[in-house]
Protein backbone atom coordinates (compact mmCIF):
# COMPACT_ATOMS: atom_id res chain seq x y z
CA UNK A 1 0.00 0.00 0.00
CA UNK A 2 1.21 3.36 -1.01
CA UNK A 3 -0.40 6.41 0.77
CA UNK A 4 -0.30 9.91 -1.01
CA UNK A 5 1.04 7.96 -4.21
CA UNK A 6 2.39 11.92 -5.61
CA UNK A 7 3.69 12.79 -2.50
CA UNK A 8 2.90 15.68 -1.28
CA UNK A 9 2.03 19.05 -3.18
CA UNK A 10 2.45 22.30 -2.98
CA UNK A 11 -1.16 24.60 -2.04
CA UNK A 12 -4.50 24.30 -4.34
CA UNK A 13 -4.25 26.57 -6.81
CA UNK A 14 -0.80 25.84 -7.77
CA UNK A 15 -0.28 22.20 -8.39
CA UNK A 16 -1.40 20.55 -10.96
CA UNK A 17 -2.85 17.99 -8.78
CA UNK A 18 -4.98 18.98 -5.77
CA UNK A 19 -4.72 17.44 -2.52
CA UNK A 20 -6.80 15.05 -1.12
CA UNK A 21 -8.78 14.31 2.10
CA UNK A 22 -9.87 10.97 3.83
CA UNK A 23 -12.35 11.00 7.00
CA UNK A 24 -13.95 8.01 8.92
CA UNK A 25 -16.79 8.98 10.66
CA UNK A 26 -17.67 7.41 14.28
CA UNK A 27 -20.65 7.96 16.58
CA UNK A 28 -23.68 10.03 16.33
CA UNK A 29 -25.42 11.98 13.64
CA UNK A 30 -23.58 15.11 15.41
CA UNK A 31 -20.34 13.83 14.51
CA UNK A 32 -21.55 13.20 10.83
CA UNK A 33 -23.03 17.03 10.19
CA UNK A 34 -19.57 18.45 12.24
CA UNK A 35 -17.72 16.39 9.34
CA UNK A 36 -19.64 17.67 6.59
CA UNK A 37 -18.68 20.79 8.01
CA UNK A 38 -15.20 20.15 7.43
CA UNK A 39 -15.61 18.23 3.78
CA UNK A 40 -16.84 21.72 3.03
CA UNK A 41 -13.66 23.54 4.58
CA UNK A 42 -11.88 20.97 2.44
CA UNK A 43 -13.16 21.71 -0.86
CA UNK A 44 -13.41 25.54 -0.42
CA UNK A 45 -9.54 25.33 -0.40
CA UNK A 46 -9.64 23.42 -3.52
CA UNK A 47 -9.09 19.56 -1.64
CA UNK A 48 -10.57 16.49 -3.59
CA UNK A 49 -12.14 13.64 -1.74
CA UNK A 50 -9.81 10.94 -1.67
CA UNK A 51 -11.20 7.40 -3.51
CA UNK A 52 -9.79 5.99 -0.78
CA UNK A 53 -7.38 6.06 2.59
CA UNK A 54 -4.23 4.92 0.48
CA UNK A 55 -4.33 8.28 -1.43
CA UNK A 56 -5.37 10.49 1.26
CA UNK A 57 -2.83 13.37 1.74
CA UNK A 58 -4.77 13.82 5.19
CA UNK A 59 -6.50 11.70 6.76
CA UNK A 60 -9.04 12.63 10.03
CA UNK A 61 -10.56 10.96 12.45
CA UNK A 62 -13.55 11.65 14.00
CA UNK A 63 -14.40 9.93 17.05
CA UNK A 64 -16.91 9.38 19.79
CA UNK A 65 -16.41 8.64 23.47
CA UNK A 66 -19.91 7.31 24.46
CA UNK A 67 -18.69 4.01 24.98
CA UNK A 68 -15.23 2.55 25.61
CA UNK A 69 -15.81 -0.03 22.27
CA UNK A 70 -16.04 3.15 19.98
CA UNK A 71 -12.52 4.00 20.96
CA UNK A 72 -11.14 1.01 20.90
CA UNK A 73 -12.12 1.17 17.64
CA UNK A 74 -10.22 4.59 16.73
CA UNK A 75 -7.10 3.15 18.14
CA UNK A 76 -7.01 0.48 16.29
CA UNK A 77 -7.24 2.60 13.19
CA UNK A 78 -4.76 4.73 14.67
CA UNK A 79 -2.37 1.29 15.04
CA UNK A 80 -3.02 0.78 11.08
CA UNK A 81 -2.64 3.94 10.15
CA UNK A 82 0.93 4.34 12.39
CA UNK A 83 1.73 1.12 10.79
CA UNK A 84 1.25 2.40 7.38
CA UNK A 85 3.26 5.82 7.86
CA UNK A 86 6.02 3.88 8.33
CA UNK A 87 6.21 2.08 5.23
CA UNK A 88 5.69 5.47 3.93
CA UNK A 89 8.42 7.02 5.28
CA UNK A 90 10.65 4.46 3.79
CA UNK A 91 9.41 5.65 0.74
CA UNK A 92 9.85 9.25 0.86
CA UNK A 93 6.88 9.93 1.27
CA UNK A 94 3.92 11.01 4.13
CA UNK A 95 0.27 11.65 5.31
CA UNK A 96 -0.92 13.60 8.02
CA UNK A 97 -3.37 12.37 10.28
CA UNK A 98 -5.64 14.39 12.11
CA UNK A 99 -8.07 13.14 15.32
CA UNK A 100 -10.76 15.01 15.66
CA UNK A 101 -13.85 14.78 17.68
CA UNK A 102 -14.82 14.00 21.43
CA UNK A 103 -11.81 11.04 22.08
CA UNK A 104 -9.59 13.93 21.15
CA UNK A 105 -11.32 16.75 23.18
CA UNK A 106 -11.10 13.84 26.36
CA UNK A 107 -7.70 12.65 25.81
CA UNK A 108 -5.71 16.05 23.98
CA UNK A 109 -2.30 16.27 23.51
CA UNK A 110 -2.07 13.07 25.58
CA UNK A 111 -3.02 11.11 22.43
CA UNK A 112 -0.37 12.58 20.46
CA UNK A 113 1.86 11.20 23.14
CA UNK A 114 1.08 7.33 23.33
CA UNK A 115 0.20 7.68 19.83
CA UNK A 116 3.17 9.75 17.76
CA UNK A 117 1.77 8.84 14.73
CA UNK A 118 -0.79 11.24 15.07
CA UNK A 119 -0.15 14.73 13.84
CA UNK A 120 -2.82 17.18 15.32
CA UNK A 121 -5.79 16.64 17.84
CA UNK A 122 -9.01 18.29 17.52
CA UNK A 123 -11.05 18.47 19.77
CA UNK A 124 -14.75 19.56 19.83
CA UNK A 125 -13.94 23.08 20.48
CA UNK A 126 -11.16 23.43 18.28
CA UNK A 127 -12.77 22.83 14.77
CA UNK A 128 -12.14 26.19 13.94
CA UNK A 129 -8.42 25.69 13.70
CA UNK A 130 -8.90 22.93 11.11
CA UNK A 131 -8.21 25.51 8.41
CA UNK A 132 -4.49 26.13 9.62
CA UNK A 133 -4.35 22.61 9.82
CA UNK A 134 -4.53 21.98 6.03
CA UNK A 135 -2.27 25.42 5.30
CA UNK A 136 0.69 23.54 7.19
CA UNK A 137 0.15 20.46 4.90
CA UNK A 138 -0.68 22.72 1.59
CA UNK A 139 2.65 24.73 2.39
CA UNK A 140 4.75 21.61 3.76
CA UNK A 141 4.98 23.18 7.52
CA UNK A 142 6.42 20.96 9.64
CA UNK A 143 5.27 23.53 12.58
CA UNK A 144 2.05 23.00 14.35
CA UNK A 145 -0.63 25.56 14.00
CA UNK A 146 -1.02 27.35 17.57
CA UNK A 147 -4.02 25.81 19.00
CA UNK A 148 -5.22 27.00 22.16
CA UNK A 149 -6.71 25.24 25.32
CA UNK A 150 -9.57 27.58 26.01
CA UNK A 151 -10.88 27.70 22.51
CA UNK A 152 -14.72 28.86 21.93
CA UNK A 153 -16.82 26.13 20.51
CA UNK A 154 -17.93 27.80 17.26
CA UNK A 155 -20.84 26.58 14.40
CA UNK A 156 -20.31 26.24 10.91
CA UNK A 157 -22.45 27.78 8.90
CA UNK A 158 -23.32 24.47 7.16
CA UNK A 159 -23.56 20.98 7.13
CA UNK A 160 -24.41 19.92 3.96
CA UNK A 161 -23.22 16.74 2.21
CA UNK A 162 -22.83 17.17 -1.47
CA UNK A 163 -26.28 15.60 -3.40
CA UNK A 164 -27.75 14.28 -0.47
CA UNK A 165 -31.51 15.13 0.11
CA UNK A 166 -31.49 14.43 4.10
CA UNK A 167 -28.92 16.85 5.90
CA UNK A 168 -28.53 17.40 9.64
CA UNK A 169 -28.75 21.05 10.91
CA UNK A 170 -27.26 21.13 14.42
CA UNK A 171 -29.40 23.94 16.50
CA UNK A 172 -27.48 23.64 20.17
CA UNK A 173 -24.28 22.23 21.45
CA UNK A 174 -23.28 20.46 24.56
CA UNK A 175 -25.36 19.14 27.89
CA UNK A 176 -25.73 20.60 31.22
CA UNK A 177 -27.51 17.25 32.37
CA UNK A 178 -24.47 15.18 34.00
CA UNK A 179 -26.52 12.23 33.67
CA UNK A 180 -24.06 9.98 35.93
CA UNK A 181 -23.90 7.55 33.37
CA UNK A 182 -22.62 9.96 30.55
CA UNK A 183 -19.30 11.56 29.19
CA UNK A 184 -20.95 13.93 26.67
CA UNK A 185 -20.53 17.38 29.50
CA UNK A 186 -17.36 16.66 29.58
CA UNK A 187 -16.21 16.16 26.09
CA UNK A 188 -18.80 18.30 24.39
CA UNK A 189 -19.25 20.90 27.21
CA UNK A 190 -22.01 23.26 28.13
CA UNK A 191 -24.84 24.16 26.38
CA UNK A 192 -24.29 26.59 23.61
CA UNK A 193 -27.34 27.48 21.23
CA UNK A 194 -27.16 28.72 17.58
CA UNK A 195 -28.26 31.91 16.58
CA UNK A 196 -32.18 31.21 14.84
CA UNK A 197 -31.30 33.34 11.56
CA UNK A 198 -28.53 31.41 11.06
CA UNK A 199 -30.56 27.94 11.36
CA UNK A 200 -33.23 29.72 8.92
CA UNK A 201 -30.56 30.43 6.74
CA UNK A 202 -29.14 26.83 6.57
CA UNK A 203 -32.33 25.08 5.94
CA UNK A 204 -33.59 27.49 3.64
CA UNK A 205 -29.92 27.05 1.31
CA UNK A 206 -30.24 23.51 2.07
CA UNK A 207 -33.94 22.95 0.29
CA UNK A 208 -32.47 25.54 -2.38
CA UNK A 209 -29.71 22.42 -3.03
CA UNK A 210 -32.40 19.70 -3.33
CA UNK A 211 -32.67 18.71 0.34
CA UNK A 212 -35.99 17.68 1.35
CA UNK A 213 -35.73 16.23 5.28
CA UNK A 214 -33.62 17.83 7.82
CA UNK A 215 -33.06 16.99 11.20
CA UNK A 216 -32.34 19.62 13.74
CA UNK A 217 -29.33 18.06 15.84
CA UNK A 218 -28.17 18.63 19.47
CA UNK A 219 -26.80 16.67 22.46
CA UNK A 220 -30.15 17.83 24.32
CA UNK A 221 -32.06 19.40 21.21
CA UNK A 222 -34.88 20.61 23.18
CA UNK A 223 -33.39 22.60 25.93
CA UNK A 224 -32.65 24.90 23.00
CA UNK A 225 -32.52 28.95 24.24
CA UNK A 226 -31.71 31.69 22.39
CA UNK A 227 -31.83 35.03 24.43
CA UNK A 228 -30.50 37.47 21.78
CA UNK A 229 -26.78 36.66 22.32
CA UNK A 230 -25.42 38.64 19.75
CA UNK A 231 -26.27 41.73 21.39
CA UNK A 232 -28.11 43.34 18.66
CA UNK A 233 -31.66 41.28 17.85
CA UNK A 234 -33.41 41.18 21.38
CA UNK A 235 -35.01 38.09 19.92
CA UNK A 236 -35.45 35.79 22.69
CA UNK A 237 -36.79 31.73 21.47
CA UNK A 238 -37.18 28.67 23.33
CA UNK A 239 -37.01 25.44 21.80
CA UNK A 240 -40.95 25.57 20.72
CA UNK A 241 -40.01 29.01 19.62
CA UNK A 242 -37.80 27.85 17.22
CA UNK A 243 -39.90 24.91 16.17
CA UNK A 244 -42.53 27.49 14.59
CA UNK A 245 -39.38 29.60 13.17
CA UNK A 246 -38.19 26.57 11.04
CA UNK A 247 -41.50 25.17 10.68
CA UNK A 248 -42.41 28.38 8.72
CA UNK A 249 -39.19 28.75 6.71
CA UNK A 250 -39.55 24.72 6.00
CA UNK A 251 -43.15 25.01 4.91
CA UNK A 252 -42.36 27.96 2.60
CA UNK A 253 -39.16 26.12 0.89
CA UNK A 254 -37.97 22.83 -0.52
CA UNK A 255 -37.85 20.98 3.05
CA UNK A 256 -40.95 19.20 2.96
CA UNK A 257 -39.99 17.02 6.41
CA UNK A 258 -38.65 18.12 9.84
CA UNK A 259 -37.18 15.88 12.51
CA UNK A 260 -35.32 16.70 15.43
CA UNK A 261 -32.57 14.74 18.08
CA UNK A 262 -32.11 13.99 21.09
CA UNK A 263 -35.24 15.19 23.54
CA UNK A 264 -34.55 14.98 26.90
CA UNK A 265 -38.19 14.03 28.53
CA UNK A 266 -37.67 16.16 31.28
CA UNK A 267 -37.58 19.50 28.76
CA UNK A 268 -40.20 18.80 26.66
CA UNK A 269 -42.97 21.10 27.07
CA UNK A 270 -46.58 21.50 26.24
CA UNK A 271 -45.68 24.43 23.70
CA UNK A 272 -43.89 21.72 21.95
CA UNK A 273 -46.25 19.27 21.24
CA UNK A 274 -48.58 21.89 20.50
CA UNK A 275 -46.15 23.00 17.74
CA UNK A 276 -45.79 19.76 16.59
CA UNK A 277 -49.30 19.07 16.06
CA UNK A 278 -50.02 21.79 14.56
CA UNK A 279 -47.43 21.77 11.41
CA UNK A 280 -47.58 18.69 9.70
CA UNK A 281 -44.08 19.57 8.30
CA UNK A 282 -42.81 17.47 11.43
CA UNK A 283 -42.42 13.92 10.90
CA UNK A 284 -44.70 11.77 13.10
CA UNK A 285 -41.63 9.98 14.72
CA UNK A 286 -40.25 10.73 17.77
CA UNK A 287 -37.08 9.63 19.78
CA UNK A 288 -37.62 10.14 23.47
CA UNK A 289 -35.12 8.47 25.41
CA UNK A 290 -36.37 7.11 28.53
CA UNK A 291 -32.93 4.87 29.78
CA UNK A 292 -34.97 2.71 32.60
CA UNK A 293 -38.48 2.35 34.09
CA UNK A 294 -37.04 1.93 37.81
CA UNK A 295 -37.78 5.49 39.58
CA UNK A 296 -34.76 4.29 41.79
CA UNK A 297 -32.41 3.94 38.15
CA UNK A 298 -33.62 6.89 37.09
CA UNK A 299 -32.82 9.14 40.21
CA UNK A 300 -29.22 7.13 40.35
CA UNK A 301 -28.99 7.91 36.43
CA UNK A 302 -29.53 11.68 37.78
CA UNK A 303 -32.30 11.62 34.55
CA UNK A 304 -34.94 14.60 36.18
CA UNK A 305 -38.30 12.98 35.58
CA UNK A 306 -39.72 9.87 37.37
CA UNK A 307 -41.48 6.97 35.38
CA UNK A 308 -44.95 8.32 35.65
CA UNK A 309 -43.92 11.79 34.40
CA UNK A 310 -42.59 10.26 31.38
CA UNK A 311 -45.53 7.92 30.80
CA UNK A 312 -47.86 11.30 31.13
CA UNK A 313 -45.50 13.01 28.54
CA UNK A 314 -46.02 10.21 26.35
CA UNK A 315 -50.33 10.18 27.15
CA UNK A 316 -49.99 13.87 26.24
CA UNK A 317 -47.86 13.15 23.15
CA UNK A 318 -49.97 10.45 21.78
CA UNK A 319 -53.10 12.21 22.72
CA UNK A 320 -52.02 15.82 20.29
CA UNK A 321 -50.86 13.27 17.54
CA UNK A 322 -52.50 10.06 17.25
CA UNK A 323 -50.53 8.70 14.37
CA UNK A 324 -47.12 9.35 16.00
CA UNK A 325 -44.35 6.52 16.69
CA UNK A 326 -42.28 6.00 19.41
CA UNK A 327 -38.97 5.42 20.07
CA UNK A 328 -36.38 5.19 22.91
CA UNK A 329 -32.56 4.28 24.60
CA UNK A 330 -32.62 1.45 27.35
CA UNK A 331 -30.01 1.02 29.82
CA UNK A 332 -29.96 -1.98 31.97
CA UNK A 333 -27.12 -3.34 34.04
CA UNK A 334 -26.71 -0.18 35.95
CA UNK A 335 -24.87 -0.01 39.59
CA UNK A 336 -27.23 -0.78 41.78
CA UNK A 337 -29.98 -2.47 39.87
CA UNK A 338 -31.92 -5.33 41.03
CA UNK A 339 -34.52 -7.70 39.22
CA UNK A 340 -36.79 -5.68 40.60
CA UNK A 341 -35.76 -2.77 38.57
CA UNK A 342 -35.42 -4.81 35.35
CA UNK A 343 -39.03 -5.92 35.71
CA UNK A 344 -39.92 -2.34 35.88
CA UNK A 345 -38.34 -1.43 33.09
CA UNK A 346 -39.74 -4.52 30.98
CA UNK A 347 -43.69 -3.09 32.42
CA UNK A 348 -42.64 0.33 30.97
CA UNK A 349 -41.95 -0.61 27.76
CA UNK A 350 -45.07 -3.06 27.32
CA UNK A 351 -47.18 0.11 28.55
CA UNK A 352 -45.29 2.25 25.44
CA UNK A 353 -44.55 0.01 22.59
CA UNK A 354 -41.59 1.45 21.26
CA UNK A 355 -41.28 0.88 17.52
CA UNK A 356 -37.57 0.46 17.85
CA UNK A 357 -35.31 1.00 20.84
CA UNK A 358 -31.31 1.16 21.17
CA UNK A 359 -31.06 -1.07 23.82
CA UNK A 360 -27.26 -0.98 25.50
CA UNK A 361 -25.75 -2.62 29.39
CA UNK A 362 -24.24 0.09 31.14
CA UNK A 363 -20.17 0.91 29.82
CA UNK A 364 -18.13 2.60 32.76
CA UNK A 365 -16.59 5.75 31.73
CA UNK A 366 -13.85 7.02 33.51
CA UNK A 367 -14.90 10.98 34.69
CA UNK A 368 -18.11 10.15 34.95
CA UNK A 369 -20.04 9.82 38.63
CA UNK A 370 -21.21 6.61 38.07
CA UNK A 371 -17.63 5.85 37.12
CA UNK A 372 -17.04 4.88 40.95
CA UNK A 373 -20.65 3.37 42.21
CA UNK A 374 -20.75 0.39 44.18
CA UNK A 375 -22.64 -2.34 43.39
CA UNK A 376 -21.50 -3.14 39.83
CA UNK A 377 -23.39 -5.81 37.65
CA UNK A 378 -21.06 -8.87 36.50
CA UNK A 379 -20.92 -9.17 32.74
CA UNK A 380 -23.05 -11.88 32.11
CA UNK A 381 -25.82 -10.73 34.34
CA UNK A 382 -25.81 -6.99 32.58
CA UNK A 383 -25.91 -9.36 29.71
CA UNK A 384 -28.69 -11.52 30.49
CA UNK A 385 -30.64 -8.58 31.67
CA UNK A 386 -30.28 -6.87 27.86
CA UNK A 387 -31.29 -10.11 26.13
CA UNK A 388 -34.71 -9.78 28.13
CA UNK A 389 -35.11 -6.36 27.11
CA UNK A 390 -33.73 -6.94 23.17
CA UNK A 391 -36.48 -9.95 23.17
CA UNK A 392 -39.34 -7.61 24.27
CA UNK A 393 -38.35 -4.75 21.95
CA UNK A 394 -38.16 -7.40 18.91
CA UNK A 395 -41.71 -8.74 19.93
CA UNK A 396 -43.66 -5.06 20.08
CA UNK A 397 -42.07 -3.93 16.83
CA UNK A 398 -43.09 -7.08 15.08
CA UNK A 399 -46.14 -6.74 16.19
CA UNK A 400 -46.58 -2.77 15.59
CA UNK A 401 -45.51 -3.26 11.80
CA UNK A 402 -47.50 -6.30 11.23
CA UNK A 403 -50.66 -3.52 12.06
CA UNK A 404 -49.79 -1.47 9.43
CA UNK A 405 -50.07 -3.72 6.85
CA UNK A 406 -52.48 -2.12 4.06
CA UNK A 407 -51.85 1.35 4.86
CA UNK A 408 -51.41 4.05 2.52
CA UNK A 409 -48.18 5.77 3.05
CA UNK A 410 -46.46 8.95 1.62
CA UNK A 411 -42.27 7.92 1.71
CA UNK A 412 -39.13 9.66 0.97
CA UNK A 413 -37.37 7.47 -1.57
CA UNK A 414 -33.50 7.10 -0.78
CA UNK A 415 -31.67 4.87 -3.04
CA UNK A 416 -31.26 1.39 -4.23
CA UNK A 417 -31.75 -1.29 -2.18
CA UNK A 418 -28.82 -2.92 -1.12
CA UNK A 419 -30.20 -5.99 -1.10
CA UNK A 420 -32.14 -5.87 -4.33
CA UNK A 421 -30.77 -3.52 -7.51
CA UNK A 422 -34.29 -3.95 -8.62
CA UNK A 423 -36.04 -2.47 -5.86
CA UNK A 424 -35.71 0.86 -4.36
CA UNK A 425 -35.53 1.44 -0.53
CA UNK A 426 -37.35 4.50 1.02
CA UNK A 427 -38.86 5.49 4.58
CA UNK A 428 -41.66 6.88 6.05
CA UNK A 429 -42.67 10.02 8.24
CA UNK A 430 -42.74 7.00 10.99
CA UNK A 431 -39.39 5.77 10.31
CA UNK A 432 -40.42 2.76 8.88
CA UNK A 433 -38.27 1.49 6.34
CA UNK A 434 -39.99 -0.22 2.83
CA UNK A 435 -38.23 -1.88 -0.40
CA UNK A 436 -40.38 -1.51 -3.74
CA UNK A 437 -39.81 -1.82 -7.34
CA UNK A 438 -39.38 1.46 -9.16
CA UNK A 439 -37.07 3.56 -11.33
CA UNK A 440 -34.39 5.34 -10.27
CA UNK A 441 -35.04 8.81 -11.06
CA UNK A 442 -37.61 8.84 -7.80
CA UNK A 443 -34.59 8.96 -5.88
CA UNK A 444 -34.66 11.58 -3.60
CA UNK A 445 -38.11 12.52 -4.46
CA UNK A 446 -41.61 11.81 -2.32
CA UNK A 447 -43.90 8.90 -3.30
CA UNK A 448 -46.77 7.30 -2.32
CA UNK A 449 -46.99 3.65 -2.31
CA UNK A 450 -49.03 0.90 0.20
CA UNK A 451 -47.60 -1.30 2.90
CA UNK A 452 -48.41 -4.69 1.51
CA UNK A 453 -46.45 -7.33 3.29
CA UNK A 454 -42.92 -7.58 5.79
CA UNK A 455 -39.66 -9.02 5.71
CA UNK A 456 -38.33 -8.47 8.40
CA UNK A 457 -38.56 -5.42 9.86
CA UNK A 458 -38.65 -4.01 6.01
CA UNK A 459 -42.12 -3.16 4.66
CA UNK A 460 -42.75 -4.55 0.85
CA UNK A 461 -44.71 -2.51 -1.90
CA UNK A 462 -46.09 -3.55 -5.46
CA UNK A 463 -44.99 -0.21 -6.55
CA UNK A 464 -44.75 3.41 -5.93
CA UNK A 465 -45.72 6.43 -7.67
CA UNK A 466 -43.99 10.30 -7.65
CA UNK A 467 -46.34 12.27 -5.33
CA UNK A 468 -47.38 15.35 -7.22
CA UNK A 469 -46.74 18.64 -6.44
CA UNK A 470 -44.61 17.56 -3.58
Amino acid sequence: MGFGKEGLKTQPGLSEVPLKYFFETYGCQMNSAESAALVLVCRERGWELAPNADEADLILLNTCSVRLTAEKRVLGRIALYASEKKKQAAAGRRFTLVVAGCMAQRMGETLKEKYPAVDYVMGTSARSMFPLILEAVETHNTAEPLFSENAVFSFSSSHLEEGQFRSFVPIMHGCDNFCSYCIVPYVRGREVSRDPRLIAEEIRLVGERGVREVTLLGQNVNSYRWNGEDGSSGLSLDFSGLLKRVAAEAEHGGVKWLRFLSANPKDFSDQTIQVMAEHPVFCRHLHLPVQHGSNRMLAAMNRGYTREQYLALVKKIRAAMPKISLSTDILVGFPGETEADVEEALSLMEEVKFLYAYMYHFNPREGTAAYTLPGRIPEEIKRERLSKVIDLQKKHTASLLKSRIGSREMVLVEGISRKNADELISRTERDEMVAAPGPASLIGSFAELSLSSLRGNTFRAKEMNLCPGV
